[in-house]
């Protein structure tokens, strides 16, 4: 099958699977095969995902709309009146963690933001404001937690530089991200690559076009840059797997997530917003195919049928479960390389 016919047939996010995990509460995390597993609950972190997913379709999309509308209700729902959130939930409605201000708190900023300015103007967006607001009232401790809430603070100021909150968060995080080391061979500010690495300098990148930060934004890019490279291997990418990386370790190594391709998705497209390279536009390009099988295994990541993403790529093949958080790496993959028509790679 040519490239094109795979662009044509085969990148339109469908949201057959995502639907299947979905209820009028929220949205399953776990899948067995394709099945939900509902014993293991719900939670932000990946309804959060989906809201931001969901928000970007085209609203005469009345499933993703409806959809949207569910997780929107759910993350403001987790808000505590502090701006924590809870994170975990039982299918029924209960909460069962307290609140905090871990990573699904930046996810869920995020996706509010996400959410206020890509809704049609109404109450879905205000609402999706209000709860973006409430949010920046807190701050957290955690890198990846600030650099989420970063990357919905630098949305909400782009659509209104008048918005002092997203200005006071902004600058928070430009004084508390870590930025690129001097050494060349390892410029990362850790010592480990982890996970959702990309959030890191897309966060950089972020704050400093909002902030008219022009060596902020020139260290995301650099930073973004050294970790593409990082992980590409003769042209194709080779992600972190969930063991992490270090300096000394071999560049392949599984089980590799998905969700780590669409971190590096979403900052390649945050820097192409910024900068206008389009080198950037190279970068999505290699992670769609990631998903199609351009990857060390050779074989599809995701079924273009139904919009499911499998759970992770092995040695010997994928991890047959279809879990949410793997579905929406698959399908805002596919957006955001959709989006960027009309940019020469």
């Amino acid at each position: 099958m040519g490239p094109s016919l795979v662009r044509d047939a085969d990148r339109r996010p469908r949201l057959d699977h995502l639907l299947r995990l979905a209820t009028p509460t929220g949205l399953y995390e776990h899948a067995l095969g394709d099945e939900p597993r509902v014993e293991h609950g719900m939670c932000v972190d990946d309804v959060a995902r989906a809201l931001v997913v969901t928000a970007r379709f085209p609203s005469s999309d009345a499933r993703a709309a409806d959809l949207a509308a569910t997780c929107l209700r759910f993350v403001r729902a987790a808000q505590h009146p502090d701006g924590r959130l809870h994170n975990r939930r039982h299918p029924e409605g209960a909460w069962l963690d307290e609140p905090s201000t871990d990573d699904h708190w930046g996810r869920g900023l995020w996706a509010l933001a996400v959410a206020a300015v890509e809704l049609p103007a109404g109450p879905m967006a205000r609402g999706a404001h209000r709860g973006a607001t409430l949010a920046m009232s807190a701050r957290s401790p955690h890198t990846r937690a600030t650099a989420y809430a970063a990357l919905g603070a630098a949305e909400l100021l782009r659509v209104d530089p008048r918005d002092g909150a997203a200005r006071r968060l902004l600058g928070d995080a430009r004084a508390t991200l870590p930025r690129p080391t001097t050494e060349a061979r390892w410029p990362w500010p850790e010592p480990r690559l982890t996970y959702a690495n990309a959030v890191l300098p897309e966060a950089l990148i972020a704050v400093g076009g909002a902030l008219g930060d022009d060596a902020l934004l020139a260290d995301g890019v650099r930073l973004l840059d050294w970790l593409v490279a990082e992980q590409t291997v003769d042209g194709r990418l080779s992600v972190v797997p969930v063991g992490g990386r270090g300096p000394g370790d071999d560049r392949q190594g599984f089980d590799q997530q998905p969700v780590e391709v669409t971190a590096l998705a979403e900052a390649a497209a945050t820097a192409l917003r910024a900068t206008g390279d389009p080198r950037w536009v190279t970068v999505l390009d290699r992670c769609v195919a990631w998903f199609e099988g351009a990857n060390d295994t050779g074989v599809a990541v995701r079924d273009p049928a139904t919009g499911a993403g499998f759970d992770g790529l092995e040695r010997d093949g994928v991890n047959q479960n279809r879990g949410a958080e793997s579905t929406l790496a698959w399908l805002a993959c596919a957006q955001l390389l959709a989006a960027t028509a009309g940019h020469a790679a």
